[in-house]
C-alpha cells in the first residue's frame, strides 16, 4: 500500500458522501434497513474499498484478492452501496434492495459478487477472518483479511476465542475493526454490557491496537497506511464513530439503529448530504 497522494483524501470524502446518499436512498425505497450503523461505518468501508483493499470487480474470485468480512451484517446497506460504487454490482441491482426476488437480502450473502461470507450471526465474522488469515499463510498467499465488527457485537464470547487464536498464530495479516459508535439496538453499549477498557483488553490478547476517529477520512487513511504487515501481531482499529453519522436528526439516537425516514425526514437528509457533496466538488 502506498502513501496517500495529495488530494486523494478529498476524493475519498466525496466518495463517502455519495455512498451515504446511496444507502439513504435504498433504505427509503425499501422501507427497511439498519441505517444507523450503516451511516457510522461509511468512511471505514469507503477507505477500505477505495484506498486499501486489493480487489478487482472484474475478477471477484481472484485467489490473491484481499478479503473483507462485514461481521455486523445487519448494517448491509452501506456495504451494498460501496459494492455498487466500486463496480461489483450494478446500480440497477442496487435499486432492487428490499424487493421480492432480489439477491440483495437484509444481510450479506455470497450470491452477491464481492461478498465473502453470509454474515450477520453476530460474533462469527472474526472467527472466519482468523481462518482466512491462517489459510493465506498455509497457501503462501499475500492477501490480507479485514473484519468489520459492531461494538454491541463485542458481547459475544466467540470474538474473544478468535482474538486469542489470532494472537497465538501470530496473524499479522489480519485486521479487525470495531465500529465503536457506543449504541446498539437496546441502548448504550456500556449500559447493556460494559466493553471498557476495550483497548487494554485487546492489547492483553496480544493485538496491536489503534484508536482512530472513524468518521475522519484523513485519520483512517493515515492509520491504514502505517500498518506493518511484516510483524506478527494482528491489528485492531477501534473506530470511534457516531451512530447515524451525517444525518443530523439520526446522530447518537438509538431508535435509528433500525428505522426508515418519512418523506420530510428523507428530504432533509438529502439536503444535508447534498450540501456536503457540493462543497467537496
Amino acid at each position: 500500500m502506498t502513501q496517500i497522494a495529495s488530494g486523494e483524501v478529498k476524493k475519498l470524502k466525496l466518495q463517502a458522501e455519495e455512498i451515504r446518499r446511496s444507502l439513504l436512498q435504498i433504505v427509503y425505497s425499501a422501507k427497511a434497513g439498519h441505517i444507523g450503523g450503516s451511516l457510522s461505518s461509511v468512511e471505514v468501508e469507503t477507505a477500505l474499498y477505495f484506498h486499501v483493499l486489493n480487489v478487482d470487480p472484474s475478477n471477484p474470485l481472484d485467489p490473491e484478492r484481499d478479503r473483507f468480512i462485514l461481521s455486523k451484517g445487519h448494517s448491509v446497506e452501506a456495504y451494498y452501496a460501496v459494492l455498487a460504487a466500486k463496480g461489483f454490482i450494478s446500480k440497477e441491482l442496487l435499486d432492487t434492495y428490499g424487493h421480492f426476488g432480489s439477491t440483495l437480502a437484509g444481510h450479506p450473502t455470497k450470491k452477491v459478487p464481492g461478498i465473502e461470507l453470509n454474515s450477520g450471526a453476530l460474533g462469527h465474522g472474526l472467527s472466519v477472518g482468523v481462518g482466512l488469515a491462517i489459510a493465506a499463510r498455509m497457501d503462501k498467499k499475500s492477501f490480507k483479511t479485514f473484519v468489520l465488527m459492531g461494538d454491541g457485537e463485542q458481547g459475544e464470547g466467540s470474538i474473544y476465542e478468535a482474538a486469542m487464536s489470532a494472537s497465538h498464530y501470530k496473524l499479522g495479516n489480519l485486521v479487525a475493526i470495531i465500529d465503536r459508535n457506543t449504541l446498539q439496538i437496546s441502548g448504550l453499549t456500556e449500559v447493556v454490557m460494559s466493553l471498557e477498557p476495550m483497548r487494554a483488553r485487546w492489547e492483553a490478547f496480544g493485538w496491536q491496537v489503534f484508536d482512530v476517529q472513524g468518521n475522519d477520512m484523513e485519520d483512517l487513511v493515515k492509520t491504514f497506511d502505517a500498518f506493518d504487515y511484516e510483524n506478527d501481531k494482528p491489528k485492531l482499529i477501534i473506530s470511534h464513530t457516531t451512530k447515524g453519522n451525517g444525518i443530523s436528526y439520526m446522530e447518537k439516537v438509538a431508535k435509528w439503529h433500525h428505522g426508515v425516514p418519512d418523506e420530510a425526514q428523507y428530504q432533509q437528509a438529502l439536503q444535508e448530504i447534498d450540501a456536503r457533496i457540493n462543497a467537496l466538488k
